[in-house]
């Protein structure tokens, strides 16, 4: 039997960051699906559902136990049907870890079989988000350090005012 985790996110856009848990989450368990889901509480995506998708295939095309997929629905509906034993999160701060407990509860509710593992995040990256990246980028900011090279140039294109 195949462990199957899920590592859920917007990932609007995917970042070194993101990049870290799901390498590290590669090699804890036999396969790896990066669920770009729909948060409702973030309604004003820069990337499309399919940019999302691609940017994340396109730097994780090494890891060959990593796949990427789409869901709108309940996150513990999606781990039950596809027979995932773990959801993995990235734990940056404190602060991240009150409103991932809570939904890791929910999720624990609403299918036994959810269970939660929580990963935190290197040291450089602790600071990092997908939101810092978008404002960074938005006034022409270095972003380099933050997000995979492979999707360097197609995160600028977007995100880079014009002078």
């Amino acid at each position: 039997m195949s462990r199957i985790a899920v590592c859920p996110g917007s990932f609007d856009p995917v970042t070194l960051g993101h990049l870290d848990i799901i390498t590290r989450a590669s090699s804890l368990f036999d396969h790896v699906i990066v669920l770009v889901s729909v948060n409702m509480q973030k309604s004003n995506f820069s990337f499309s559902l399919d940019e999302r998708k691609n940017m994340i295939r396109s730097v994780t095309v090494d890891i060959p136990n990593v796949t990427v997929e789409s869901f709108d629905g309940l996150l513990a509906d999606y781990v039950k049907q596809v027979g995932a034993i773990a959801i993995v999160k990235g734990l940056r701060a404190v602060s991240d870890f009150e409103y991932e407990f809570q939904m890791a509860l929910a999720n624990k509710k609403l299918y036994d079989g959810a269970e939660t593992v929580f990963l935190t995040t290197s040291a450089e990256n602790m600071y990092l988000s997908s939101s810092v990246v978008k404002q960074i980028a938005s006034f022409g900011g270095d972003i380099s350090h933050f997000v995979p090279e492979q999707i360097l140039d197609d995160i600028r294109k977007r995100l880079v005012k014009e002078k």
